[in-house]
C-alpha cells in the first residue's frame, strides 16, 4: 500500500510519527518501526519518528498495513442528517468510534457508511474512506462527510481556511464568570501522558470561542465555537480554564456525580459551503436525551433553592 501526504497548516510543528498516525490510523510504534526501518521519507530522504514537520512536507512511505482492519460494511444504526451525491452529514451518537485504528477494528462509524452510503472519498486511504474530520469516541454530534476525492478536497479546505463553522455545546464543572470569551493557547502532547493532550508551549495554536448559554448551581451550560482544530481541543481548554466537561474523565475529575457514558460535550450545528453548489447550508442536532436528563435535573434542583 503506496501512502502519500502532505502536511497541512494545522499539523505544522507536528511530530511524524503523530502526523502519520492521524492519517493512517496506524500505532505509533508501528510508524516508529517504519522510521527506524528507513521506510519513511520526507521529500525522498528518510526520516526519524520524532521528526518536526513542516506546512507542506511531503511525506511518503510504502508499506502493507500492520494487521487486518475489519472495513466490511457493518449494519450499526446511523442518523444520516442530509445526503446527496457529494455529501453525507451525520449526527454521530456517543460511544462510536470514527475510524479503525489504535486497537480498534470493526464497529466503527467508517463501517456503517459503508453499509447505509453508495460511495466515499478515497483520499484519506483504505482505513478512512470519506472522513475530513473527526469527532471523539465519547462525543456525540455533527460531522461531514465526503462522498467523492472533489468533495472531500473541497470541505478538507473549507475546515483548513475556517470558512466551516463548528458550534458544540458542553456542561462544565462549576459556574463560569465570564458571559462570553476567548481561549487562546497552544496545545500539543503531554509530556506525562503521551495519549493525552495538554496546553504546552511545544504545541500549535488553539483558539476557543466560548458563550455561557445557562448558569446552574454547580454547572455550566455553554458554547463553543471551534477556530481551529486541535485534538480533543475543548476538553483540553475547558480544563485549562478549571472547569472540564462534565462526564470527562479523562480530563475532568475521575470522581463523576452522574452515571455518564461519557463526557456532555455535543456537536450541536454545522455550516458549509456545498462543495458542489457552492450554496451555504446549515445542519443542527439536538442535544442528545441523556444530556437533556442530566439539565432536567439540575432545572429541578435549581427550581427548589
Amino acid at each position: 500500500m503506496e501512502n502519500k501526504f502532505t502536511v497541512e497548516e494545522n499539523f505544522a510543528g507536528e511530530r511524524a510519527d503523530v502526523f502519520l498516525t492521524s492519517k493512517t490510523g496506524f500505532s505509533r510504534s508501528h510508524i516508529k518501526k517504519l522510521c527506524d526501518e528507513g521506510k519513511v521519507f520526507l521529500f525522498g530522504n528518510p526520516i526519524k519518528s520524532n521528526k518536526i514537520l513542516k506546512c507542506g512536507d511531503e511525506i511518503f512511505f510504502s508499506e502493507e498495513p500492520p494487521e487486518t482492519l475489519d472495513l466490511t460494511p457493518e449494519n450499526i444504526p446511523l442518523d444520516i442528517v442530509y445526503q446527496d451525491a457529494d455529501i453525507a452529514v451525520i449526527n454521530k451518537p456517543q460511544g462510536l468510534t470514527v475510524h479503525a485504528g489504535n486497537g480498534t477494528n470493526g464497529d466503527t462509524l467508517v463501517n456503517a457508511l459503508l453499509y447505509h452510503l453508495d460511495s466515499l472519498s478515497g483520499i484519506n486511504g483504505v482505513i478512512r474512506p470519506g472522513i475530513v474530520h473527526r469527532i471523539d469516541k465519547n462525543t456525540s454530534g455533527l460531522l461531514v462527510v465526503a462522498k467523492n476525492d472533489a468533495a472531500h478536497v473541497s470541505l478538507a479546505k473549507q475546515i483548513e481556511e475556517k470558512t466551516c463553522k463548528r458550534i458544540y455545546v458542553a456542561l462544565l464543572e462549576g459556574v463560569l464568570k465570564e458571559d462570553e470569551g476567548r481561549i487562546e493557547t497552544y496545545i500539543g502532547r503531554s509530556e506525562k501522558d503521551r495519549t493525552k493532550m495538554a496546553v504546552a508551549s511545544h504545541g500549535r495554536k488553539a483558539i476557543t470561542d466560548f458563550k455561557v448559554l445557562c448558569r446552574y448551581e454547580n454547572y455550566t451550560l455553554a458554547e463553543f465555537s471551534l477556530q481551529t482544530g486541535r485534538t480533543h481541543q475543548i476538553r483540553v481548554h475547558a480544563k485549562y480554564i478549571n472547569h472540564p466537561v462534565v462526564g470527562d474523565k479523562e480530563y475532568g475529575y475521575k470522581n463523576q456525580k452522574f452515571a455518564l457514558n461519557g463526557q456532555l460535550l455535543h456537536a450541536k450545528e454545522l455550516v458549509l459551503t456545498h462543495p458542489r453548489t457552492g450554496e451555504r447550508m446549515s445542519f443542527t442536532a439536538p442535544l442528545p436525551d441523556y444530556f437533556l436528563q442530566v439539565l432536567q435535573k439540575l432545572k429541578k434542583n435549581k427550581n427548589r433553592k
